[in-house]
C-alpha cells in the first residue's frame, strides 16, 4: 500500500503540490502502519496535505440581535440554550469524531498548522501548510480553499463520495450565496459570529456534471476520485447559477438547503 500511493501521484503529476483530501481510512482495507503510513506517502513527495478538522463542540448561543433570518437556524431553538463556554484555540487538537481517522492523525502531528476557525478549522502539514492556512479566520472560512486554487491544488475523495467535498461549499458562495453564520468564543470568551457552510447530503447531483474533470483510480481496495480545484470551482458554481436547487438534499423540509437555495442569510 506505501509503495501504490507514491506511484499513484507520480503518475498522475502530484508530487510537490497542495492537496485537499477527504478520506475514509476503512475504504484502503487493512494498511501496515495505518493512517501515518497514507499521509506519509504524500509528505515523502513534498506535498501539502489540508485536510477539514471541524469541531462543533465549540458552539456558543447566538446573541438576541444577532439571529439573522434565512439563516439554516429555523426559530434559533437548537441553539439558544447552548451554554458551552469553550474556548477555542489553533493550538487545541480537538475535532468531531466523523471527520475521520487521517484528519484526527494529521492534527496531532508535529508541525502541523490548524485554522483560526472554532467550527470549521482546516489543519495543514508539509512545505505550504502555513501558507495555505493563514487565510482562515472566523469571517473567512475557506480562505484554505481559495489558496488551494493559488497554489494549483487539487482534492482527492478516499473511498467517500461528493458529500465530503467542501469546495462545493465555496463553489456556492462563489455562485453569489451568503453563507450561513454561527456562533463561538473567542480568545477573550467574547461570542462572535464566524462563518460556516450548510447542508451537503444533496452534492452527489454533481456527479454527472464533474464526471469530465474527475480522474477515477483505485488505490488498493480504496477509489480514489481526483478533482483540479480551479475547473471543479468554475464548473461548479455555473451549476449552482443554472440551477440553484442542485445542491438541495432529498428531504424538502430542510431548513438550510431552503435557505441555501434562496440565497442564504440576510445581512443585519
Amino acid at each position: 500500500m506505501y509503495k501504490t500511493i507514491p506511484d499513484t501521484l507520480i503518475n498522475l503529476g502530484h508530487p510537490n503540490k497542495p492537496v485537499c483530501l477527504h478520506t475514509s481510512l476503512r475504504s484502503f482495507g487493512w494498511v501496515e502502519g495505518g493512517a501515518e503510513t497514507i499521509i506519509n506517502s504524500f509528505l515523502d513527495l513534498d506535498c501539502t496535505i489540508l485536510v477539514p478538522t471541524f469541531s462543533y463542540d465549540f458552539y456558543a448561543a447566538p446573541p438576541e440581535n444577532q439571529r439573522l433570518v434565512r439563516n439554516g437556524c429555523g426559530d434559533y431553538s437548537s441553539f439558544i440554550n447552548n451554554s458551552d463556554t469553550k474556548i477555542f484555540t489553533t493550538d487545541t487538537n480537538l475535532i468531531d469524531e466523523d471527520m475521520g481517522v487521517i484528519p484526527e492523525t494529521i492534527l496531532n502531528m508535529k508541525g502541523r498548522i490548524r485554522g483560526n476557525h472554532p467550527i470549521n478549522s482546516f489543519t495543514a502539514i508539509g512545505p505550504l501548510a502555513e501558507e495555505l492556512i493563514s487565510e482562515q479566520h472566523p469571517t473567512n472560512v475557506y480562505g484554505p480553499l481559495k489558496k488551494l486554487v493559488e497554489l494549483n491544488g487539487s482534492a482527492i475523495l478516499m473511498g467517500v463520495g461528493l458529500e465530503s467535498l467542501t469546495l462545493l461549499h465555496l463553489a456556492e458562495e462563489m455562485a453569489g450565496r451568503e453563507l450561513f453564520r454561527r456562533w463561538a468564543k473567542d480568545s477573550n470568551g467574547s461570542t462572535i459570529m464566524v462563518e460556516v457552510g450548510g447542508c451537503s447530503e444533496g452534492f452527489h447531483k454533481f456527479n454527472q456534471i464533474l464526471s469530465d474533470i474527475t480522474k477515477d483510480v483505485k488505490v488498493g481496495k480504496s477509489s480514489w476520485r481526483i478533482l483540479e480545484v480551479e475547473p471543479l470551482l468554475d464548473v461548479a458554481q455555473q451549476a449552482i447559477k443554472e440551477n440553484p436547487q442542485i445542491t438541495h438534499c432529498d428531504d424538502p423540509d430542510c431548513g438550510r438547503c431552503n435557505d441555501a437555495v434562496e440565497g442564504g442569510p440576510i445581512q443585519l
